[in-house]
C-alpha cells in the first residue's frame, strides 16, 4: 500500500515552510517517527517524522523548496497486513488524491455566466488560506482582484500587501489627471548599471520576518509613548540576589524583572492583554499572561514566550527566559516557543540604544521597548545626585488603545520599576 505523506500542521497561523535538510532518499526502509525532513517554519526549525513506517518510494522535496501545511513530502510503501487503520488512512488519501484528479477532468466546463453581484460565493474561488482572506478584508481588498505567485496561483500575505502597496502607489503617488502606472512597473532598477552588486536568497527566517513585519505595519495604526525610569534601587536589588537565580540555572536580568512587572500591569490595564477580532467587531480579553521576548540570534530575529508569566516568580521567569533564549540561538526553539504571546518586550540596551519605536507583532497590541540605562545627574532635595535612569517605549494599537491609557500604563511600568517593594506589597 502507498501512501502519500503530507505536511502536518506545524503550530498556530504557520501555512508553510522552507525545506533545510532532506534526511531520506528513496529505497531507505524507515520507521515510525524517523525524521524525514527538516523544515524552517514560523521562526522554528522543525523536524518533520514519518507518520509509518515503510519503504520510500518517492520524494518530492528537495532543500530550499517552500512547502506548504497539506502538501506531499514523500511516498512510502507500508505492509498490506499493518494495521486496519493504517491501511484504510493510506486508502483514503490515495483514493481522495485520485478522485479529486478525476473528478476535476470529467466535470464539464461552467457556463459563462457572471454571478450577481449580491452572492459572495465567487470569494471563496480564491486559492487562498483563511487567514489571507482576513488580512484582505482588514485591508479593504477584494481578494479575488489580488494576483497569486505560488503554485497554481495561491495566493500569500505577501501577495495581498503587494497589491495593496500598488493601489496605494497608484492613487496617491500618481500625479493629478495622469494615469496611474501600470501595477508591472513597480520592479527594482538595474543596479549593475552603477556598479557590482550580489544578490543571496532571503533565509526562511528572514522572509518570514519581513511577511509579518509588513503585515503588522500596513494592519495596525502605530502610536509610540516614551517615558524613563529611576532604576537605581531595582538594580541595586537585582545585582544582590542574581547569584541566587545563577545557581538555579537561570539569569536575573533586567529583562525578567520587567516581564514580572508586565504580568501584573496588564491586570491593571487589560486592553494591552487583548486582541481585535474585526471579524466579529469583538475585543478579544486574554485571562492569561504569556509574554514574548525579542532574541537577536545569527540566522534572524525570534520571539520565544514565557507562558504563564503571572503565575510564576522571579527566579522561574530567569531560568526560563534563559533556557528559551538559548534554544533560539542554537535554532533549536520549538513551535510551541515561539506561539500564544499576548505582549512582546525587545531590550536593545546592550546595543547602546535609548529610545526607539517598536513595532507590533499582530495579532498582539502592544510592544515595550527597553533602552540603556545610564548614569544622569537628578536635582533631588536641594542637590544633584546621581541616579540610573532606563529609556522606555510602548508602541500600542490606536484602534484599541488611546493615548491618555498607553501613558498610563507606562507610567505605571516606571514606577514599580523605581519602587520595587511596591510591586511586592500589592501583589
Amino acid at each position: 500500500m502507498i501512501k502519500a505523506v503530507k505536511l502536518p500542521e506545524l503550530g498556530e497561523n504557520v501555512e508553510e515552510g522552507e525545506v533545510l535538510a532532506v534526511l531520506v532518499a528513496v529505497g531507505d526502509h524507515i520507521e515510525s517517527d524517523q525524521t524525514l525532513i527538516e523544515i524552517e517554519t514560523n521562526k522554528a526549525s522543525v523536524e518533520v517524522p514519518a507518520p509509518i513506517p515503510g519503504v520510500v518510494k518517492a520524494v518530492h522535496v528537495k532543500p530550499g523548496d517552500i512547502v506548504h501545511v497539506g502538501g506531499v513530502i514523500a511516498e512510502v510503501e507500508t505492509e498490506a497486513e499493518g494495521s486496519g487503520a493504517e491501511v484504510a488512512e493510506a486508502a483514503v488519501d490515495a483514493a481522495a488524491e485520485t478522485e479529486s484528479v478525476a473528478v476535476a477532468a470529467a466535470q464539464p466546463p461552467a457556463p459563462a455566466v457572471a454571478a450577481p453581484p449580491a452572492v459572495d460565493e465567487h470569494a471563496e474561488t480564491a486559492p487562498a488560506a483563511p487567514s489571507v482572506r482576513r488580512l484582505a478584508r482588514e485591508l479593504g481588498l477584494d481578494i479575488n482582484d489580488v494576483a497569486g505567485s505560488g503554485p497554481g496561483g495561491h495566493i500569500s500575505e505577501q501577495d495581498v500587501m503587494q497589491h495593496a502597496r500598488r493601489l496605494i502607489q497608484e492613487r496617491v503617488q500618481a500625479p493629478r489627471g495622469i494615469a496611474a502606472a501600470p501595477a508591472g512597473s513597480l520592479g527594482l532598477p538595474d543596479f549593475s548599471r552603477f556598479g557590482a552588486v550580489e544578490r543571496e536568497p532571503m533565509s526562511g527566517v528572514r522572509r518570514k520576518t519581513a511577511q509579518t513585519m509588513s503585515r503588522s505595519w500596513v494592519t495596525i495604526p502605530h502610536v509610540t509613548q516614551f517615558d524613563r525610569a529611576d532604576i537605581t534601587e531595582t538594580e541595586r536589588a537585582r545585582k544582590h540576589y542574581a547569584s541566587q537565580v545563577a545557581a538555579q540555572g537561570g539569569k536575573l536580568t533586567l529583562t525578567a524583572v520587567v516581564i514580572k512587572i508586565l504580568a501584573a500591569a496588564v491586570k491593571l490595564y487589560p486592553k494591552f492583554n487583548a486582541s481585535i477580532d474585526t471579524d466579529h467587531d469583538e475585543i478579544v480579553l486574554k485571562q492569561y499572561v504569556n509574554i514574548g521576548v525579542a532574541v537577536d540570534t545569527d540566522h534572524g530575529l525570534l520571539v520565544p514566550v514565557i507562558r504563564d508569566v503571572d503565575q510564576k516568580h522571579l527566579t522561574q521567569i530567569g531560568r526560563e527566559l534563559t533556557e528559551l533564549s538559548d534554544r533560539a540561538r542554537a535554532r533549536k526553539s520549538r513551535p510551541e516557543d515561539l506561539q500564544g504571546a499576548n505582549l512582546t518586550v525587545t531590550n536593545l540596551g546592550s546595543l547602546g540604544t535609548t529610545y526607539f519605536s517598536p513595532l507590533i507583532n499582530w495579532p498582539e497590541v502592544a510592544v515595550l521597548g527597553i533602552g540603556r540605562a545610564n548614569q544622569e545627574a537628578l536635582y533631588r532635595d536641594g542637590a544633584f545626585v546621581p541616579r540610573l535612569m532606563l529609556p522606555l517605549s510602548v508602541s500600542y494599537d490606536h484602534r484599541l488603545i488611546d493615548g491618555a491609557d498607553a501613558a498610563r500604563f507606562l507610567r505605571w511600568i516606571a514606577e514599580a520599576l523605581e519602587h520595587p517593594l511596591a510591586l511586592a506589597l500589592d501583589g
